[in-house]
């Protein structure tokens, strides 16, 4: 069971010392192509949510955190610890959220740095960081095991 939430830590160390060498050495607004155009270090600050959405409500970042970290532990220790891709899905959420709330809490602002430039059809995506990446996985893999267990709910009822 601890080793789900060393899961989270490992996303939180890295996303923090990530974030950490692109203050320590990158001017903010510097970009650091690495496969020209289409991937780049890009240091940036977001003072909201998602794609600077409701910049400056820090309170409101608190709670909606401190809620969806009771949120994900209470899953993990209710559903997640018998189920591998379930408690894999929970410890990614919760490592970068916690990642995301380190940054809100300590900085102000939360530090982005990878930008991707999507080639076919010249789409900018938003600027994100460690903690964006591991948020976004969790959503996949949490609706990756919400498919398959309804799949097996479904197949137990027949049989």
């Amino acid at each position: 069971m601890f080793i789900y939430y060393g899961i989270a830590a490992l996303v939180i160390i890295i996303d923090q010392l990530t974030k950490w060498l692109v203050v320590t050495n990158m001017e903010v607004r510097e970009r650091i192509p690495l496969i020209d155009p289409y991937l780049s270090l890009l240091s940036h600050r977001n003072r909201g949510a998602a794609w600077g959405m409701l910049e400056g409500q820090m309170w409101l970042f608190a709670i909606v955190t401190i809620v969806v970290v009771g949120g994900i532990v209470y899953y993990f220790q209710k559903e997640g610890k018998n189920n591998p891709l379930f408690a894999w899905s929970l410890m990614l959420l919760l490592g970068g959220a916690v990642g995301n709330f380190i940054d809100r809490m300590v900085r102000g602002e939360v530090v982005d740095f990878v930008s991707v430039l999507v080639p076919v059809i010249n789409y900018d995506f938003p600027i994100f960081n460690v903690a964006d990446a591991s948020l976004t996985a969790g959503v996949i893999l949490v609706i990756i095991y919400l498919f398959l267990d309804e799949k097996k709910n479904k197949k137990d009822k027949v049989a």
